[in-house]
């Protein structure tokens, strides 16, 4: 934490905000989300079906517009798309909080999610534009403070819920309320190379779509998001099939945001002093992909013991580290391909492919789980999402060969001074 420390202050005030406001988003988004479909079920008495078109809702208007987003972004600053989404979502959670009937709730997801779709292309753009040379250390830093922010929400919400769920809501409204005033009080406006610009949109958006180099290693990423997103769809239910309850999930969350906060700038500098960015990458994906295969050890008929937790924990810590092995260079890796001018833009179409992957990759992963539970081919989840890694991995080295990644990262390039 000490090393933590030392990067966050290297930085100036700017990275700072960012750093102090990513953290804030996923505290008030946290505190929220892990408690709204039981609220919505239990308390409100929506039908399963409602509540999941309501979560569906948010999660569309968010990944669907993240293009819209990062377009305004580079057309009218990153500051106030960021302020923008931190105001929306204060009145999208407050919703949630003040009102129980459909078209309500209905409004407050899209709210919700079009505030995502403003904030984080614009942070991740503003945050890029800032750091210049130490990109990759500035993600890496953004990365312990997105997962504090993760490991400190649920908590927090919990606490909260002995005052009632509308406590909940508005305290979460409150926290993003706060991150609007920070943005405005103390980050200076900065200006992509495209604010004011006179040219249609549809022309920055034909560029982005033409961009061979960045759409290729788009779409070799996409594997790694559907791998990602089994710390939310696979390893739960691995969880209950192996235990016979669902009270371990909480175990593998904080062990990833643990591991994330206390691990992720030593790991980066390790990479960086090794590697180059596109062979960091592909490590990272090698390590999801290998995260899956100590699940094909677990018992084939469950429930069993706790003991029986040990392979999964295995797969979180393997899954984690190489989401940390990846993630900074990654997120380098599009603003330049991108050729750091649409900066917002490139960033919201990158989230917008990741959104396409994240549905395809779960509809599959669910398909062939479901599969595995009524033939008895318990390992062939795991087998083919560690396939997935694997050639995900071979496709971005594929790639860095080609020389389509642009130019490698020197040696400790990437982690700056200090």
């Amino acid at each position: 934490m000490i090393e933590t420390v030392r990067r966050f202050r290297s930085f100036g005030r700017p990275i700072q905000v960012l750093q102090v406001n990513q953290m804030g988003i996923n505290l008030g988004f946290y505190m929220l989300m892990p408690y709204l479909a039981d609220h919505l079920v239990r308390d409100a008495g929506l039908a399963v079906w409602t509540v999941g078109l309501v979560l569906g809702l948010r999660s569309l208007s968010q990944q669907g517009l993240f293009l819209v987003g990062g377009t305004l972004s580079d057309r009218l600053g990153y500051k106030p798309m960021i302020m923008a989404g931190c105001a929306l979502r204060t009145a999208g959670f407050a919703l949630f909080g003040l009102s129980g009937s459909l078209p309500i709730l209905v409004v407050a997801a899209v709210l919700t999610g079009f505030a995502g779709a403003l904030f984080n292309p614009a942070a991740r753009a503003y945050l890029a534009h800032e750091a210049g040379a130490r990109k990759v250390e500035a993600f890496a830093l953004f990365n312990v403070f997105y997962q504090t922010g993760i490991l400190l929400g649920p908590p927090v919400g919990m606490a909260l819920l002995g005052a009632g769920f509308r406590a909940v809501c508005l305290s979460a409204a409150a926290v993003f309320a706060l991150l609007a005033v920070l943005q405005w009080a103390c980050l200076p406006a900065r200006r992509g190379a495209e604010a004011g610009s006179a040219r249609p949109v549809l022309h920055d958006w034909r560029e982005a779509f033409g961009n061979r180099a960045f759409l290729s290693f788009a779409a070799a990423m996409t594997a790694s998001y559907a791998l990602s997103y089994q710390m939310y769809l696979g390893l739960p239910l691995e969880v209950r099939r192996v235990t016979g309850s669902g009270s371990g999930v909480a175990l593998l969350y904080t062990i990833s945001a643990l591991l994330g906060v206390l691990g992720q700038i030593r790991l980066t500098a390790w990479c960086s002093a090794r590697l180059s960015g596109g062979r960091a990458v592909a490590f990272g994906l090698l390590l999801m992909g290998v995260s899956f295969v100590p699940l094909t050890a677990s018992p084939g008929a469950g429930p069993s013991s706790w003991a029986a937790l040990a392979p999964v924990v295995a797969c979180v810590v393997l899954l984690t580290l190489g989401t940390m092995v990846a993630f900074p260079f990654e997120m380098a890796m599009i603003t330049d391909l991108g050729g750091e001018r649409l900066i917002g833009t490139y960033y919201g179409l990158y989230n917008l492919l990741s959104g396409v992957g994240v549905l395809a990759g779960n509809l599959l992963s669910g398909a062939v789980i479901d599969l595995a539970a009524s033939s008895g081919l318990a390992s062939l989840p795991w087998l083919l999402l560690a396939a997935a890694g694997l050639v995900s991995s071979a496709l971005v080295r594929g790639l860095e060969r080609r020389g389509r990644l642009g130019a490698a990262v020197p040696a400790r390039a990437a982690l700056g001074p200090g």
